[in-house]
């Protein structure tokens, strides 16, 4: 059942779809992102380190979490005739292959302007052990009807 923006409240909870990290899924998002930094491919490069930063092995792109984090408010919007509208995110954590990380939201404000409606929403991705992979803050407009008006 689609949500409402008249039922929504603060700190009502969004959870997204898990998704298994693996050496495929990363390849794949390579191939679709055409993003082939050995960061995500090369082994050998990733013993290496990168100023105080040591990896230890190839990473999943960061581009991978936003892309979870999209479609778990597009899957939660859409049907209720809601709009992604904005999506910031910070990466705190790499995500490697056997890692399954797994998205979820926080209704964090409403605001009914003028023209339109508004959610803002804090985004988390953590991984199986709990831990953040990445944050950030989403905006969905609920659109006013405009046969109603």
């Amino acid at each position: 059942m689609a949500t409402t923006f008249e039922k929504l409240r603060a700190g009502d909870a969004i959870d997204g779809p898990a998704f298994a990290v693996s050496r495929e899924s990363i390849r794949l998002f390579c191939d679709a992102s055409l993003d082939y930094n050995p960061l995500h491919l090369d082994d050998e490069y990733m013993k290496g380190s990168f100023g105080k930063t040591n990896f230890g092995g190839i990473i999943m792109h960061g581009m991978n979490n936003f892309g979870l984090i999209s479609r778990m408010i597009t899957d939660w919007a859409y049907p209720a005739g809601a709009i992604h509208r904005r999506l910031e995110t910070r990466w705190v954590k790499p995500v490697r292959p056997g890692d399954t990380i797994q998205p979820t939201g926080i209704i964090k404000a409403k605001q009914v302007t003028e023209k339109s409606r508004w959610v803002l929403i804090d985004v988390v991705v953590k991984n199986q052990t709990g831990e953040k992979v990445a944050t950030g803050e989403a905006l969905v407009e609920f659109p006013r009807d405009l046969f109603c008006q």
